[in-house]
């Protein structure tokens, strides 16, 4: 068996898109006869992200080579850009071992956000500068690719994303409590989501919000009426996405939106703006609807038949993300892999 190593800032106990994308394609890859060892910031000592303390970020990294030449690995595959992400860069350039990347935010955009004097410009120059040595970068969706390809980046490699549909599944049990329509949101409870845009809408019927994040407390202030439940995993996640009559996917910045297919699967149609990663998974009047205005495209998925929904979620998996992977990887000796990057 053939060992990948991955090297990400975001892994267990955080709880975001990435993590569970790495989490999942790596059990994937298992029976494709490639096991993965993950260096990650539990590794090291850590120190918590300002303004967001769930996620904790390694600094005495210096021990990386050490670990490296321990688990002397197939393949290597740098999954984020953070200090661990960079370390990895630098030693593996160093020592001249090929590897991949992948890309999966928007972090000049999140950046800008929270610090708006910071041009976006300034943050893909970086963000171009780390992936350019990989010999591909896999990304979410082929119009984020578009995207990138225009601000300078190649040897771009679509990857997409998986769903468990054993998990994730219709009921025919969708009572609740609570008003008439049930609008769903679930994911991390920060600014870059716009949540606002969602909570703010004077729709009837009843708001949950599934997560947690930095704008919890505040959010609850300003929205009492709302519903937040925090983080839900497994059965009970599922069960949210199952009793809701429409998911609403407000972020503009995603590159993706994992949620989407989860609540997709359990039969729940998506309400979303028509930008990357809603316009990659949403057929509009089929399993959603996307509009500038949010209110009417929850108006409009709210009519869109549940069996639909779940149809569109069938074709994704995790163990052809896996093999996109595979495809990709590059043996630390430098043959090229299977799949090209464009």
């Amino acid at each position: 068996m053939k060992t990948l190593l991955l090297i990400t800032d975001a892994w267990h106990p955080q709880t975001n898109g990435v993590v569970t994308t790495l989490a999942r394609v790596t059990e994937a890859l298992r029976e494709r006869e490639i096991a993965t060892e993950v260096i990650h910031p539990g590794l090291f000592r850590t120190l918590p992200l300002p303004g967001y303390a769930e996620i904790r970020l390694g600094w005495n990294l210096w021990h990386f080579g050490r670990r490296y030449r321990a688990l002397r690995p197939d393949y290597v595959h740098i999954a984020t850009e953070g200090p661990l992400g960079w370390m990895a860069r630098h030693w593996l350039l160093r020592h001249r071992v090929p590897f991949t990347t992948s890309l999966h935010t928007r972090f000049p955009e999140y950046l800008q956000q929270r610090l708006p004097w910071i041009p976006t410009q300034w943050g893909y120059r970086l963000l171009r500068y780390f992936h350019r040595p990989a010999r591909a970068t896999l990304i979410t969706t082929a119009s984020f690719g578009v995207e990138l390809r225009r601000r300078g980046f190649d040897h771009l490699i679509e990857w997409g994303r998986g769903v468990d549909t054993q998990l994730f599944a219709p009921s025919e049990q969708r009572e609740h409590a609570y008003r008439q329509p049930l609008m769903l949101y679930v994911g991390r409870v920060a600014v870059e989501k716009n949540l606002h845009a969602f909570l703010a809408l004077r729709q009837f019927g009843k708001k949950v919000v599934v997560g947690d994040g930095p704008c919890l407390e505040r959010l609850r202030h300003d929205y009492p009426e709302v519903l937040f439940t925090g983080y839900q995993y497994g059965e009970a996640l599922a069960d949210w996405y199952r009793r809701a009559d429409v998911f609403v996917f407000p972020s503009r910045t995603d590159t993706f939106g994992l949620v989407m297919l989860e609540a997709l699967a359990c039969g729940t149609p998506v309400a979303a703006y028509p930008v990357t990663g809603p316009v990659d998974i949403v057929r509009d009047g089929y399993n959603g609807a996307l509009d500038e205005d949010l209110e009417q495209a929850i108006k409009r998925a709210l009519k869109v038949p549940r069996e639909q929904c779940r149809e569109s979620a069938l074709r994704r998996s995790w163990p052809h993300c896996a093999a996109i992977l595979a495809e990709t990887l590059v043996p630390v000796n430098g043959r090229t892999g299977a799949r090209q990057a464009a």
